[in-house]
């Protein structure tokens, strides 16, 4: 199977989060038809829909044995999709608890970011790992400067999950930078513990944002 997948572990895994995430989009849209609120509908909608873009862009590269031209492609936007992801979740934060001023300010910051970052790694794929690395997890934080109102808006108990998926990410980001450890390379080395890290962060703030419902 190695030799057919280019990347069997961490293009599984990622194959899996692609299909639990069609599970949550629907779970969440559910959720926010039955509360009548299109407020919810929206923003869950692209949370959802952020979450599967990126695993499947993930898996897609991860899986696929494609000319080197098609790997490039398949590289920008597994890259790509990670900027999405990090605007997608911030969206239900920005319409929903924080929704107003402050939450629409924010909103336009982290996708302009975004939207920047997207043009970034189209046309400067090789760019230093500790760079990009560390975009990511600046828009990631940026949700400090509203922790407050978001504190009261959710409570602690809610907000925990979004700080537990937000270490997550940040776990995963950190040993993507150092490409360490490297248990079983191949098959558990720093590139898979990543995965897995992204995989927990996702799930904690999918939690996060079905409880904003």
């Amino acid at each position: 199977m190695s030799k057919a997948l280019k990347d069997p572990v961490s293009g599984l895994s990622h194959l899996a989060g692609a299909a639990l995430s069609v599970v949550g989009l629907l779970a969440l849209l559910r959720v926010g038809i039955a509360n009548h609120d299109p407020w919810q509908i929206v923003s869950f909608a692209i949370f959802g829909g952020s979450l599967i873009l990126l695993y499947s862009a993930s898996a897609t590269y991860h899986l696929l044995n494609v000319p080197k031209r098609a790997e490039i492609v398949l590289r920008k936007l597994d890259h790509i999709m990670i900027f999405v992801l990090i605007a997608g979740t911030y969206t239900p934060i920005c319409l929903i608890p924080l929704r107003g001023a402050a939450g629409y300010a924010m909103l336009a910051v982290v996708w302009s970011l975004a939207i920047a970052g997207v043009f970034f790694k189209v046309f400067y794929l090789n760019a230093p790992r500790w760079a990009y690395t560390g975009v990511y997890l600046l828009m990631g934080w940026i949700s400090l400067f509203v922790i407050v109102p978001l504190v009261r808006a959710v409570g602690f108990r809610t907000l925990l999950w979004l700080l537990i998926g937000g270490v997550c990410y940040s776990v995963g980001a950190v040993i993507y930078g150092l490409k360490k450890p490297n248990l079983i390379p191949g098959w558990l080395g720093f590139h898979e513990i990543f995965h897995i890290f992204i995989i927990l962060g996702s799930l904690s703030h999918f939690r996060f944002v079905l409880l904003l419902a």
